[in-house]
């Protein structure tokens, strides 16, 4: 009750700051990342060690993969803010418990409900509205969308594996595994797309450490921490916090409209986020 709305709500601010950033997106991630795992071999290191040492191969090889979906998430959805506005990135990219709903159908074999498939149907009808009310921004702002919406399916890769592996390991080994493999990765994608690491404003790099501090070491640190304790598809819940600070946070500070479709359709999609998150809880799924 203390600890999420804090995470939270640092969380929140992560789009804001990639909106007034002028560096290219790869390069943003790799910051964020890179400087986050500094931080954690800086103030962590003797207790990362010693649960490193407890670690077996099974926990690294998932911890990596965890990495990998991380820093695809960031890459996707981090790009899709440079083509649409902030609400419609964030909506999209927190669509992760409908993919662990459809994981659980096809992968896994399992029978979908009819209010599952009713608040699966809600929230698609949800991103129809949105992506019609971008059409008439042009088609950049549909693009941003459908990076966002593969985004959430890194994320959904993300949390599941995180949810596996946490029970396992401590908070501090696994988030520097983690933040390490998408940080490296990150970094290697930057330099093949041609995009150089510095000679940036200083603006520009305090934006870097506010991302590093905030939605990345207090936000995404805080998720890491409730998946010891909680199922992924409630911390995916927990998650739709985000659109609605992130919303309110660009009209006020980046002057975003917020239009009728974008406020109708961003309704529908957390309502139908939300009931496909409880019918899931209620099924005992995760």
């Amino acid at each position: 009750m203390i600890v999420l709305p804090i995470g939270l709500a640092a969380i929140s601010f992560a789009a804001i700051l990639i909106k007034v950033c002028d560096a290219p997106p790869l390069v943003i991630a790799a910051y964020r990342l890179s400087l986050a795992t500094l931080f954690l071999l800086l103030f962590t290191l003797p207790r990362t060690i010693g649960e490193f040492r407890q670690m077996g191969r099974q926990e690294i090889l998932a911890s990596t993969l965890a990495g990998v979906f991380l820093c695809f998430h960031f890459a996707l959805w981090i790009t899709s803010l440079k083509y649409t506005s902030v609400a419609s990135s964030v909506i999209f990219v927190t669509t992760n418990p409908i993919f662990v709903a459809l994981a659980s159908t096809f992968l896994l074999r399992e029978k979908i409900s009819a209010t599952l498939f009713l608040s699966i149907s809600i929230a698609v009808l949800g991103g129809i509205i949105i992506a019609w009310g971008d059409l008439g921004q042009g088609k950049e702002n549909l693009y941003g969308n459908f990076l966002a919406l593969l985004g959430a399916i890194m994320a959904t890769g993300y949390l599941l594996v995180g949810r596996r592996v946490r029970q396992q390991m401590g908070l501090m080994a696994y988030i520097t595994l983690v933040y390490g493999v998408a940080a490296i990765l990150l970094i290697f994608l930057a330099l093949i797309s041609g995009n150089s690491l510095f000679n940036y404003t200083p603006k520009t790099y305090l934006i870097f450490f506010l991302l590093a501090l905030f939605p990345q070491l207090i936000g995404h640190t805080t998720l890491n921490w409730a998946l010891k304790f909680f199922s992924a598809t409630l911390v995916a819940v927990l998650i739709l916090g985000e659109p609605i600070g992130a919303t309110i946070l660009a009209f006020l500070l980046l002057k975003e409209p917020l239009t009728k479709k974008l406020l109708f359709g961003g309704t529908l999609v957390l309502l139908g986020i939300y009931f496909s998150a409880r019918e899931e809880r209620k099924l005992g799924k995760l």
